[in-house]
């Protein structure tokens, strides 16, 4: 019984703050815009610097799918 009491208290507190807001939620909009332009950062600095050998691994490959390169 001890260990379903916070359960049930949380659960209480989650409900409670829920019927505060009317179910409205606020995001962390800023949050979401710095890790989409830190992604996009990163992939275009990797793509700098590895871009042409991605790029050969991927004509590899197709060849290799094609069959045409043992």
């Amino acid at each position: 019984m001890n260990a379903v009491t916070p359960t049930l208290r949380t659960l209480a507190a989650r409900l409670h703050a829920r019927v505060a807001t009317r179910g409205r939620e606020r995001g962390d909009l800023v949050g979401w815009i710095l890790i989409t332009v830190m992604t996009a950062g990163l992939i275009a600095v990797l793509w700098a610097f590895l871009g042409p050998e991605l790029e050969q691994l991927l004509r590899q490959a197709i060849m290799r799918a094609r069959g045409s390169m043992p």
